[in-house]
């Protein structure tokens, strides 16, 4: 009963993490773009109220005419719309869910013996001091000169992101790596708002109702706040998806595949933003295309069989028993699978046979299973599934 609670949680919460992202990510794309195409008022009454610059647009059948001023109106509107219970519930769900699957789960998710034989507690304790330093270093940063200097602030923030990636592999399984590495992004992206943009805005609507003249560094701060969470949605978003991927977390180099990725999906961003303030070099996205390209043909898996003759399906089934149907089996004995992950089952000859070419990538051309290489197969194990999968290949 209770890992039949713990799934309904999981959907439930990934659900809600998903939509209330959607929202997030759509509303911080939308204000991205709207920034990036405002002209300047044509209307000389508009410049005189402080009207800094204005954009026309049709949707749903309908005229719509944006306006955003230099600093804020004269006179605040009656109703006032703030854009922040997207980025808040977007974190919220997203560490219940970290919480549950790879904090609860850790035994299953977070630890890899084979990286490092951490106990739980300390595994967990480590998770979250990156995630309260990753934004402590960030916010840092932010304001230190570095802050004021683009280049120079992007090539000391990549190195960072490096080493966080490069430190979370050597800890953690892959999955787990790969999820707080997006964990620690998603946090800085939720506390830019929470601790700089909202705040900030707030400053400015109370000295706008007070007839004073509000701060524009407010409004710069939380600009530049705003344009590193744009850089920042793509790495997340491909960290959201990526427990999918074992060719990607489980691979010997998997930090650096991950810092090549999200290399790639920032300058995709880049140029994205360039393009929506007219036209743009294709630079960027064409670098990120081939970084992905040379990604694809290094991971290239390759498979060596160091066992020599025919392997038969009734050597293997040992190892299928003792390593694989702990979980996958019509009645799964781990506590953490109510049922067989994927529906994947391995009780018989003919259910291995019919799984043969996922058993194989799993095991031995991705090593993403057992999960958590959590019932210990041994190199020699998987060389025999690959030397029989071979035997298998050869004989049809």
């Amino acid at each position: 009963m209770e890992a039949y609670i713990v799934d309904w949680l999981n959907l439930l919460a990934r659900w809600v993490h998903f939509i209330t992202g959607i929202a997030w990510i759509g509303s911080s794309f939308y204000f991205i773009w709207l920034d990036d195409h405002l002209e300047a008022p044509k209307e000389a009454t508009d410049e005189e109220k402080g009207v800094g610059g204005e954009l026309w647009s049709v949707h749903g059948g309908g005229f719509y005419h944006s306006q955003k001023y230099h600093v804020a109106p004269r006179i605040l509107p009656e109703t006032l719309h703030w854009f922040k219970w997207e980025a808040y519930t977007t974190w919220i769900t997203g560490m219940f869910l970290l919480i549950l699957v790879y904090w609860y789960g850790a035994g299953v998710f977070l630890i890899d013996p084979s990286v490092a034989d951490l106990s739980v507690p300390l595994a967990v304790g480590i998770a979250a001091l990156f995630l309260v330093g990753g934004w402590v270093i960030y916010d840092l940063l932010c304001k230190s000169p570095l802050g004021k200097n683009d280049n120079a602030f992007s090539a000391v923030l990549m190195v960072l992101i490096t080493l966080l990636a490069y430190g979370l592999c050597q800890l953690f399984s892959g999955r787990g790596a790969y999820i707080h590495f997006g964990a620690v992004l998603g946090t800085i992206m939720a506390a830019n708002v929470f601790f700089v943009i909202i705040p900030g805005q707030r400053r400015m609507v109370d000295a706008a109702a007070l007839g004073q003249l509000p701060n524009p560094e407010d409004g710069i701060k939380a600009k530049q706040r705003s344009v590193h969470n744009t850089y920042f949605t793509l790495p997340v978003l491909f960290v959201m998806t990526s427990n999918h991927y074992a060719l990607t977390f489980a691979h010997e180099y998997n930090w650096a595949i991950l810092v090549a990725i999200s290399l790639a999906g920032a300058l995709i961003r880049v140029y994205f933003v360039a393009r929506h303030k007219g036209k743009a070099s294709p630079l960027p996205v064409i670098i990120a295309g081939l970084i992905l390209l040379l990604v694809a043909a290094v991971i290239v898996p390759k498979s060596r069989a160091a066992i020599t003759g025919t392997v038969t399906l009734s050597m293997i089934r040992p190892v299928i028993e003792s390593r694989c149907t702990t979980c996958h089996s019509r009645n799964p004995t781990h506590i953490a699978f109510p049922a067989a992950p994927s529906g994947v089952m391995l009780d018989t000859d003919e259910d291995i046979d019919s799984e043969a070419l996922r058993i194989h990538q799993q095991t031995v051309v991705l090593k993403a299973m057992p999960i958590g290489n959590l019932t210990r197969i041994s190199d020699e194990e998987r060389a025999l599934i690959d030397a029989w999968y071979l035997s298998r290949v050869q004989q049809e």
